[in-house]
């Protein structure tokens, strides 16, 4: 089992989260986030005033699945976040060790 975190533009979740459904992935975990990389912020203007906002606004998506879906699922995110400019965002996969569904206790892969 893997855990697959990614980073993204908000503006794309729902493309994100339309091109997941058909490979079977029926939950996700959704956070507002902030941060930078390369992108290194962006100049805003407000009252006049010119500021540099270093934390731009991102979507972390997480998504526990089967190891032989994990391919499938970085390409659909790929394939639906990808604007091809920089701050488009990260993809993270992470083992998974243990997984409890707390409703009824079912463990691992039964939880998934």
């Amino acid at each position: 089992m893997k855990l697959i975190m990614a980073v993204i533009k908000p503006f794309k979740l729902e493309e994100v989260k339309a091109s997941l459904v058909p490979i079977g992935i029926e939950g996700m975990t959704i956070s507002e986030v902030k941060g930078f990389g390369r992108q290194k912020g962006q100049m805003e203007i407000y009252r006049g005033a010119e500021y540099e906002v270093s934390f731009l606004p991102k979507v972390k998506i997480e998504i526990s699945v089967a190891d032989e879906v994990v391919d499938s699922v970085i390409e659909a995110i790929r394939n639906a976040a990808g604007t091809g400019k920089i701050g488009d965002g990260k993809i993270f996969v992470y083992s998974l060790d243990s997984l409890v569904r707390i409703r009824t206790g079912e463990k691992n892969r039964e939880a998934l």
